[in-house]
């Protein structure tokens, strides 16, 4: 048990490093970066114009101070999406910089440089996200770009106070429910993660203590028929036979315990599921409805419920899944379907598409198609009326007293 538990622990921690390195690599691409912010700097033409039209007094003091600020406006908002740059006292030396040059410019000149205070609000706004101290520094902040822009402009230009208080607001709301928005997803794949690890821990801790007894038996056994082979020939043989049964109810037990027969109520398969989904933050829809069924036909759809929900979890990307089970006196149908990526989704590690793209298939999904299409049934994938995916399996109802041997699931173990 314990090289199980160590072995299953390691994989856990390997995933989740693996799922922090994927996550670093779409980060890049899927979160906003501070080149969204740097073509407002345009705002900064008018300020420009008024220095080249020669209107602007100490036009080289001018001058230099815009390319400063450009300078620092860039520096600024580039850190800001740096991850752990944004809260370093290098980046609040910078805004301070920044925000000591725009004061004085916009006191200084007036006019066209008083935009120059939009464009400071955008890079606070980038910084000072939320919380306590976005409270201690916009509204001191906007209240000085009032008094000066009221000095040097009159009432005026009160939407410069206005779109300053605005590009302040907008850009911290905007990027602090983006980082909300990233740390759900990312715990959402942590959970589903940790779902998948606990399911394969648990099938792992029972395969071993489904083989430990058996396969020492066979071992003691083999060790006693060994010794005596050359004395006592018919005794040898007992044990042999011995062996014999006991791996024949080995591969019995084994075939359950892949097949669910262990727990082969389909029943127990539904509530696993649900669990599963709700721990990846999936809500989960469950319906089962129906005459009883043969435990073979039960079987084979709690390996479908089993395969179907661990892809949704893992791949899907979807917020519900329904499951839903029902029929009559002849046949038996089990839907699975989400509101997720669809066809575009396949299970890498085993090759079951939970959705069927343009390519092949997966192997995984064929096995379910050939096993199910061996008890006489079909399956069925592909994406979702509605969007998402959807898979469904329908099974010819066993009568009873058939035997058990009549099923292909069986057979394919």
């Amino acid at each position: 048990m314990s090289g199980a538990n160590g072995k299953g622990s390691g994989s856990t921690g390997g995933g989740f490093r693996d799922l922090r390195r994927r996550r670093a690599e779409s980060a890049r691409g899927g979160r906003p970066a501070g080149l969204s912010l740097l073509p407002w700097l345009l705002m900064g033409l008018g300020a420009l114009s008024h220095l080249i039209s020669g209107e602007a007094a100490n036009p080289w003091v001018g001058g230099l101070g815009l390319l400063a600020f450009n300078s620092l406006y860039i520096a600024v908002v580039m850190r800001a999406f740096v991850p752990g740059g944004r809260e370093t006292p290098l980046t609040w030396g910078l805004l301070a910089a920044l925000t000591a040059l725009t004061f004085g410019l916009a006191a200084g000149y007036g006019r066209e440089w008083l935009l120059l205070f939009p464009l400071l609000g955008l890079a606070v706004g980038a910084v000072v996200r939320r919380g306590r101290t976005q409270r201690l520094t916009v509204f001191p902040l906007v209240a000085a770009v009032g008094a000066v822009t009221l000095w040097r402009d009159g009432w005026d230009s009160l939407g410069i106070v206005y779109g300053t208080f605005i590009s302040i607001m907008v850009t911290a709301t905007i990027l602090a429910l983006n980082e909300t928005v990233q740390e759900l997803r990312e715990t959402r794949e942590e959970l589903a993660r940790t779902a998948v690890e606990k399911e394969r821990l648990r099938f792992s801790r029972d395969l071993h203590d489904l083989l430990g007894h058996t396969l020492s038996v066979i071992v003691v056994k083999s060790e006693a028929a060994r010794r005596l082979g050359p004395r006592d020939l018919d005794a040898a043989l007992a044990q042999v036979a011995d062996i014999e049964t006991v791996g024949r109810q080995a591969l019995t037990e084994i075939r359950e315990a892949v097949t669910g027969y262990r727990e082969a109520s389909l029943s127990a398969e539904l509530d696993r599921a649900r669990d599963v989904l709700a721990s990846a933050g999936i809500e989960p829809v469950v319906r089962q409805s129906g005459p009883p069924l043969e435990p073979q036909t039960e079987a084979l759809l709690s390996w479908v419920v089993r395969e179907s929900a661990t892809n949704v979890v893992r791949h899907s990307g979807a917020g519900r899944c329904e499951i839903e089970v029902g029929g009559g006196p002849e046949r038996v149908r089990l839907t699975v379907s989400d509101d997720g990526r669809g066809a575009d989704c396949t299970d890498a590690d085993t090759g079951t598409g939970t959705g069927t793209g343009t390519g092949a298939p997966g192997s995984g999904l064929r096995g379910l198609r050939e096993r199910v299409a061996a008890a006489g049934g079909t399956l069925t994938s592909g994406p979702g009326p509605r969007g998402g995916f959807r898979l469904e399996a329908e099974l010819p109802v066993e009568p009873a007293g058939e035997p058990s041997g009549a099923s292909g699931f069986g057979a394919n173990c």
